[in-house]
């Protein structure tokens, strides 16, 4: 069944796979003291910066969870969206393994601003309430939309100004600045973000995440908490190794600029089948819509997608480094010959 539910379905990319087949050979010493996560750390700190300190896990929740964790205690509270991944696809994971209390902010596509932020901020330094100590934004959003750069800056000065720090979830980082046509140095550090979970399995690796403390003042007992939480990876050069090849050669661009393209293509051909409406603009490799819901059932035996929203049956496909024009093309004919039916 060919999937256009997540870009976590697809394999990975064959450069990342051979990465693996070149790490195997030989002893290298374990937890990280080897020779490829060690060239890795410094391959990131081209991108993001000398100061930048690399974590490698192997989840996006890992990341997430324990780069808050690591720079909060368990009476403070991160301020995020609504629909924000830590707040409703990690299955309580901040707060039954952080410690931490989510405050999460109803958003308009999904974007936080310091004015939606500031009516959140009211009882600092009331010893009744968690106090807040992180704004957690994902970029991009999980509805599909971006941060523009002044909107992310807007926010870091915002939260600097009060003694918050900005987390940002970078999943799909890479089709962020793919679309925006910036580095991630330009979509972080520049901006004065604190700390980044940064996604590479969204996009061709395997399992191969991480945690950046762009900010060199936090952070600085991330390496117990990631032993306490089981992901110190004995053999992680497996994992290092993956994203070294993601990096190489600018993979990731390639990688993140295909799945965006498909989505665009995506979008405007199903868009022009009567009946079909798809819902806001196509940022990234992500495509929202809404369609007759027996149509819907007839792709379904075919193709795997999410219906996003029961409700109203907005539909959501999504697009890969991996994807082909002749995928989605077949997608919009059987589409087409869906609604047709209906």
């Amino acid at each position: 069944m060919r999937s256009f539910a997540s870009d976590n379905n697809s394999g990975a990319h064959p450069a990342v796979m051979q990465a693996l087949v070149d790490a195997n050979p030989g002893d290298m010493k374990a937890y990280g003291d080897d020779e490829i996560s060690i060239h890795t750390d410094e391959v990131l700190k081209e991108y993001f910066g000398s100061q930048a300190r690399i974590h490698y896990v192997t989840t996006g929740t890992a990341a997430n969870v324990l780069g808050l964790r690591a720079v909060t205690h368990t009476y403070n509270s991160v301020i995020c969206s609504d629909v924000a991944h830590i707040n409703t696809d990690e299955c309580g994971a901040p707060e039954a393994f952080g410690g931490i209390k989510l405050v999460p902010v109803p958003t308009e596509n999904g974007k936080l601003t310091p004015r939606a932020i500031a009516p959140y901020l009211g009882h600092i330094g009331f010893v009744h309430a968690s106090q807040p100590k992180v704004i957690s934004i994902t970029q991009p959003t999980e509805v599909g939309t971006l941060y523009s750069l002044k909107e992310i800056e807007d926010i870091c000065q915002f939260a600097h100004d009060r003694d918050l720090l900005v987390h940002m979830d970078g999943a799909r980082i890479a089709n962020a600045c793919a679309a925006l046509d910036c580095s991630f140095f330009d979509m972080t550090t520049a901006l004065d973000v604190d700390l980044l979970s940064f996604g590479g399995t969204k996009n061709g690796c395997i399992m191969s995440e991480a945690v950046l403390f762009l900010n060199p003042d936090i952070g600085s007992g991330f390496p117990y908490l990631r032993k306490q939480a089981m992901q110190l990876v004995s053999k992680m050069r497996f994992v290092s190794a993956q994203l070294q090849a993601y990096l190489k050669d600018d993979l990731w661009l390639k990688n993140a600029s295909n799945a965006n393209a498909m989505a665009r293509r995506l979008a405007e051909k199903a868009g022009q089948i009567p009946g079909v409406t798809i819902k806001g603009s196509v940022d990234c490799n992500a495509v929202f819509a809404t369609m007759p819901p027996a149509a819907t059932e007839i792709l379904l035996e075919k193709y795997y997608f999410y219906v996003w929203d029961e409700h109203d049956h907005t539909l959501r496909w999504m697009t890969s480094w991996a994807t082909t024009e002749e995928m989605v093309d077949e997608f919009v004919e059987d589409m087409r010959k869906a609604v047709e039916s209906c």
